[in-house]
C-alpha cells in the first residue's frame, strides 16, 4: 500500500478539522494541493481582485512550503475562474471571455519563474463561498 502524508500548513488546520480535507496529500514524491482561493487565514474572503489572487498563490505556496516545495516544483496548474452568468447567443458566445485573465496571469507569472507548469483554465458559474472569484489546484512532483 503507497503510503499517503497529509500536508497541513500552520493556519491551514480548520481546512481538516472542521471541513474534512487536506490542503496537500504527498504520496511518494508526488504532492496533490486542493484548489486554493483567495481566503485569509480566519477564512475570510479578500474582495480586492488582484490582492484575491494573490492570496490564493501564497495559500499554494503555504501547502507546497510545508511539503519541503516551491513552485518550481509544480508540473500542472488547474483554475477556476469565476465569469458570471455564460452567454445564451452565438453572438454573446464570440464575445465571452474570463474577466481578469490578464491580471490574474500577471499575478501567476510572479510566482512561476523559473519553471512553468501545464495550464488549464476552465470558466465556472460560482465557487464554494460567494465572494471567490478564482481557486487553483496544483500537482507538484518534488525532489
Amino acid at each position: 500500500m503507497t503510503k499517503r502524508e497529509v500536508i497541513i500548513p500552520q493556519g491551514m488546520e480548520i481546512l481538516y478539522e472542521k471541513f474534512h480535507y487536506c490542503p496537500g496529500i504527498k504520496v511518494g514524491n508526488t504532492l496533490y494541493i486542493s484548489g486554493q482561493v483567495g481566503r485569509d487565514k480566519n477564512l475570510q474572503v479578500v474582495e480586492e481582485i488582484e490582492a484575491q489572487f494573490i492570496q490564493a498563490f501564497e495559500n499554494v505556496k503555504a501547502v507546497l512550503n510545508a511539503a519541503g516545495g516551491s513552485f518550481d516544483d509544480v508540473f500542472e496548474m488547474i483554475t477556476y475562474h469565476v465569469t458570471g452568468t455564460p452567454p445564451t447567443t452565438p453572438e454573446e458566445q464570440k464575445q465571452f471571455k474570463i474577466p481578469n485573465l490578464q491580471l490574474f496571469i500577471q499575478v501567476k507569472d510572479r510566482y512561476f519563474v523559473n519553471q512553468y507548469p501545464t495550464w488549464t483554465g476552465v470558466g465556472i458559474t460560482a465557487l464554494s463561498t460567494p465572494g471567490l472569484l478564482v481557486e487553483i489546484k496544483c500537482t507538484a512532483i518534488l525532489g
